[in-house]
C-alpha cells in the first residue's frame, strides 16, 4: 500500500476557507504535525512518498483533492476552487508511475475529497467544489471498470468526506447535519457525537482507522466496534478546513 502526501506550504495560512473562519496557522507546528501524520501511515504498513512540487500553493498539503485513485486507473481532478487548478498537474507525474491517468475537464468540477469509495460504488458529494457536470464526467470514466456513481448533496461543509467516510466493515460514519442520510441508500450508518461534528472524517489505512486526536468520543466509539484506531494531531490543518483523509492519496501500488 502506498500513500502520496505533500509537504505543507509556508503560505498555508492563506489557504481558501469556506465554512470556517480564517485564523492564523502555525507553519512550524503544521510541518511537525504533517511529519507525525506520515509517521503514523508508515506505522500502519504504508510506503509514504512525500512530494514538494506545489509548495507555492497554500492548499498543497491537501493532496487528496487533486485526484481519485482506483485500482484500475486514476482521475485528475478539475478543482472547484480556481486558485488550486494548477495543483493536479504537479501530482500527475507521480500518479503515472502507478496508474493510467484520465482527467475531468472544466466546466465540470470535482475534487477528491468529495469521492468516497465503498466497494464498487463511488459516493460523490455534490458540493461547493464538485458540480453535476464533474460527477457525470467521472461516471463516464469509471463505469468502464464497473463502478457505480451515486451523487450525494452536501450542505454546510466543504466535501462529502467531511461529513461521511467508511469504516472497515462498510458501515458509514456520518454527520447527519451535513447531508441527507436518505441519499446514502441502504448503507448502515454510524452517526458521530453531536459535539464532534468534524469527527466523521476518518481514513482507512490497511486494517487501521486513522482519526483526529481532537475527536476522542468518535475514536472511542470506533474502538468499541473492535477496530484498531490510530490518532493523529492535525489541529493546525483543522484551522485550514482540513481533516485526516485530506493529507494523502492512499492506494494499493
Amino acid at each position: 500500500m502506498l500513500a502520496i502526501t505533500h509537504v505543507p506550504s509556508q503560505r498555508i495560512d492563506q489557504c481558501k476557507c469556506t465554512y470556517v473562519a480564517q485564523t492564523p496557522v502555525d507553519y512550524d507546528r503544521a510541518f511537525g504535525q504533517h511529519k507525525g501524520y506520515c509517521r503514523t501511515l508508515r506505522e500502519c504498513g504504508v510506503e509514504v512518498h512525500t512530494l514538494e512540487v506545489n509548495r507555492e500553493f497554500p492548499d498543497c498539503a491537501f493532496v487528496e483533492d487533486t485526484a481519485i485513485v482506483l485500482d484500475e486507473l486514476a482521475v485528475l481532478a478539475a478543482m472547484g476552487e480556481e486558485s488550486r487548478r494548477t495543483e493536479p498537474a504537479g501530482i500527475e507525474p507521480e500518479l503515472r508511475r502507478y496508474r493510467e491517468v484520465y482527467r475531468v475537464e472544466l466546466p465540470g468540477t470535482i475534487e477528491g475529497g468529495d469521492v468516497l469509495r465503498v466497494g464498487r460504488t463511488l459516493l460523490v458529494g455534490l458540493s461547493s467544489r464538485t458540480n453535476s457536470a464533474g460527477i457525470s464526467a467521472l461516471d463516464t470514466i469509471v463505469r468502464r471498470c464497473g463502478y457505480r456513481v451515486v451523487a450525494v448533496p452536501v450542505r454546510g461543509c466543504l466535501h462529502l468526506k467531511t461529513a461521511c467516510t467508511a469504516l472497515p466493515d462498510g458501515r458509514l460514519l456520518v454527520n447527519p447535519a451535513w447531508l441527507d442520510v436518505r441519499d446514502l441508500g441502504d448503507y448502515e450508518l454510524t452517526p458521530v457525537p453531536d459535539d464532534e461534528p468534524w469527527g466523521a472524517n476518518v481514513a482507512l489505512v490497511g486494517t487501521s482507522v486513522c482519526a483526529s486526536a481532537a475527536h476522542v468520543r468518535t475514536a472511542d466509539s470506533i474502538r468499541e466496534e473492535g477496530f484498531d484506531v490510530q490518532l493523529v494531531d492535525l489541529s493546525e490543518f483543522a484551522k485550514a478546513e482540513g481533516g485526516v483523509t485530506c493529507l494523502s492519496l492512499v492506494f494499493d501500488s
